[in-house]
């Protein structure tokens, strides 16, 4: 048996206020004053101090704002990084991706796309990356899908949305300052919050579980019920561990996979522009078949925050549409082997794909 040598992400610092030493992280890794750092940032903290004010530019560095409404796509990871190109002097000494899973993902993929050649949806897949990506530091400022430990960036290319899945793709650098995620509207707290959860259910439940998927999902899965279904946690808690428990729920794919959910929530996203957290919820609230436990506890959780999921988002889909979201979602074969065992196929045909599509 061949047994997987993974990367982790070889720095990491925690705590309350951690931001503040960014400039200090940051100066020893510049590589001279003609090869500046790039901020990919959130366009929603433009006008927000708390964030942009503490960004310490030197020399010829660069916040680029990128707005997240829409999942990451190859064409836009091709395009920022013909600006930087286009903007520096030298290869740049770093990415910093300062924002939710879409900016991680992205700074994960600009970094790679710095160092090799073609376009972005070329490296789509498993370990198809050549050289080594250029420094780069991820900042989440909201919890829960664990881009800042994972080695994948997910993309949705021209035929279909998959990561970048490489050695190269974890952050030489991560920054976790719960702090950061103090004014995360609710409902998008709530989504991004159980794309940890679920992703922790699909773990410990699927077929490729082992006792180092197993210990980290445990303990994501634990934190995550005291966030969302404990009584006692002031604020601060509450932020501190939903940090550690998308940190746990991240590592615990890393030895394992993602099941049915995921691979659903692909084809919405690929074919309706649905953001990963929320499509992941309107799916896996109709997957008790696979996961009885799990979404009992799921819509417990709903319920506690008075969470009202969008309602026939499949519901005018035509044949067509819906053949386009089945064949994106069954092309993920490793997600569904996870989940259902090799005879996959037999329990997930298309004509059962497109009955759960149409319930919701």
């Amino acid at each position: 048996m061949n047994y997987k040598n993974f990367p982790m992400v070889p720095r990491i610092i925690f705590g309350r206020g951690s931001f503040n030493q960014l400039g200090d992280i940051l100066a020893p890794k510049r590589l001279s004053i003609n090869a500046p750092f790039i901020y990919l940032v959130d366009d929603v903290f433009k006008s927000n101090a708390f964030i942009t004010s503490r960004i310490a530019l030197s020399y010829d560095d660069k916040i680029i704002y990128v707005s997240s409404e829409e999942e990451p796509k190859t064409s836009q990871v091709d395009n920022l990084v013909e600006e930087i190109i286009l903007m520096t002097k030298e290869r740049p000494s770093g990415i910093i991706g300062i924002g939710g899973g879409t900016m991680l993902d992205l700074a994960k993929a600009v970094a790679i796309m710095l160092t090799n050649e073609g376009e972005a949806k070329d490296y789509q897949g498993w370990d198809l990356v050549k050289n080594p990506a250029i420094y780069h530091v991820g900042i989440p400022t909201i919890s829960g899908t664990g881009a800042e430990v994972s080695r994948t960036t997910v993309l949705t290319g021209p035929d279909k949305k998959l990561g970048i899945n490489s050695d190269y793709t974890p952050f030489d650098q991560v920054v976790l300052d719960p702090e950061l995620t103090k004014n995360v509207p609710k409902d998008q707290w709530f989504y991004t919050g159980m794309d940890c959860y679920i992703h922790c259910i699909e773990s410990l439940n699927g077929t490729y579980l082992n006792a180092f998927s197993q210990s980290y999902g445990e303990m994501a899965l634990e934190l995550c019920k005291e966030v969302f279904l404990g009584e006692k946690l002031s604020i601060k808690e509450s932020q501190d561990k939903l940090m550690m428990a998308s940190w746990h729920g991240g590592m615990s794919i890393v030895y394992s996979q993602v099941g049915v959910a995921h691979a659903m929530s692909y084809g919405l996203s690929y074919l309706l522009g649905t953001k990963h957290g929320i499509g992941n919820c309107i799916v896996f609230d109709h997957l008790e078949e696979f996961y009885p436990e799990g979404v009992a506890l799921f819509k417990a959780m709903k319920e506690k925050h008075d969470i009202q999921l969008p309602k026939g988002i499949c519901a005018n889909l035509s044949d067509q549409e819906l053949d386009v979201m089945i064949s994106i979602s069954l092309s993920l074969e490793p997600l569904w082997e996870n989940a259902l065992g090799k005879n996959w196929k037999k329990v997930m045909t298309p004509k059962k794909l497109k009955e759960l599509y149409k319930k919701m």
